[in-house]
């Protein structure tokens, strides 16, 4: 079909009341699509780049990310969130968008990052908000609700562990990089964050792995990539260490605050385990436990499951 009977056809079609099927959407239904926006504050000495949606006034979801990606692991489910919910999904520091000065001199830990996140939720006047942590986001989202139980409404735990069982075979090179912190070992490390191992880490253990668009592992990957950005990732991962310390201390924070709590897992997560999630109930009895036919990065395969579980979840408690 030439282009001048492709756009008569459209016309025909127009014109017989039938819509083309890229017809720009109603008045209506674009406003059933609640819109994403990205802005930046001041927080902790650090430009904190964060994507907001959703009603100010609504219940406050505040998504943290994990390794190797940033708040645009959130692009889908944002909008899944933000018709009932004000959702906000910030970069931590090393990550995305968000910018760290020279002058401030940051030093990578995630007692840091914890304590430039909780910055940021002061610095946006959150007074009560649901935790969505997932990988390094657990262990930062974790010590915001140690220190500020009354501040946490809920949690809803993807793929984000507080136990050392969760710990699969995958974090062997690392655990030797804690044991012995060597110039050798640090190789290592840096060696698996490659492209090829950052990819890795989106479809390993994902039963269709062909369904996983690869802007998201390019994206982190250039991200990485940037000058001096890779030597936070490896002071960070020699950091994780002192989260599996902390561990007994998160586990006591469940005990004592029991907050409700949904561990949704991909089952087939080389790093983070399903014995990471069922250990969530021995501490909490507000703790429920998904798994999902999946791998670590859940979201890039079933952000509908997640998007529909964390709605129930929250609706059950009363968020």
């Amino acid at each position: 079909m030439d282009r001048r009977n492709f756009l008569t056809q459209g016309g025909l079609l127009t014109l017989a009341g039938v819509a083309p099927a890229s017809a720009t959407p109603s008045h209506s239904e674009r406003r059933s699509m609640p819109q994403t926006a990205i802005h930046r504050i001041q927080a902790d000495g650090v430009t904190v780049f964060y994507r907001e949606a959703g009603d100010p006034s609504a219940p406050v979801v505040l998504l943290l990310h994990g390794f190797p990606t940033s708040s645009f692991q959130y692009r889908e489910l944002i909008p899944r969130l933000a018709d009932r919910y004000h959702v906000i999904a910030p970069d931590l520091p090393g990550f995305g968008f968000t910018e760290v000065p020279a002058d401030r001199r940051y030093t990578y830990t995630f007692d840091a990052l914890a304590r430039t996140v909780l910055a940021f939720t002061e610095a946006l006047h959150l007074q009560r908000y649901a935790l969505y942590v997932f990988d390094y986001g657990a262990p930062t989202g974790f010590r915001l609700a140690m220190a500020h139980p009354e501040r946490v409404t809920a949690i809803v735990s993807q793929n984000g562990n507080a136990y050392e069982e969760g710990l699969g075979d995958a974090w062997a090179p690392i655990q030797q990089y804690w044991r012995e912190p060597t110039a050798a070992h640090r190789e290592v490390v840096h060696q698996a964050l490659n492209p090829e191992g950052i990819r890795y880490q989106y479809t390993e253990g994902v039963p269709h792995p062909e369904r996983i668009g690869p802007e998201s592992y390019t994206l982190d990957s250039a991200m990485i990539a940037r000058p001096g950005n890779m030597d936070i990732q490896l002071d960070l991962f020699l950091d994780y260490a002192n989260n599996v310390k902390l561990y007994p201390a998160f586990q006591q924070y469940f005990r004592t605050a029991k907050p409700p709590l949904l561990a949704i897992w991909g089952e087939h997560d080389p790093f983070f385990i399903p014995a990471g999630a069922k250990a969530f109930t021995r501490d909490n009895s507000n703790a429920t436990v998904q798994f999902l036919d999946t791998g670590h990065f859940a979201l890039e395969t079933h952000v509908e499951e997640v998007a529909a579980a964390m709605r129930h979840f929250l609706e059950t408690a009363g968020i």
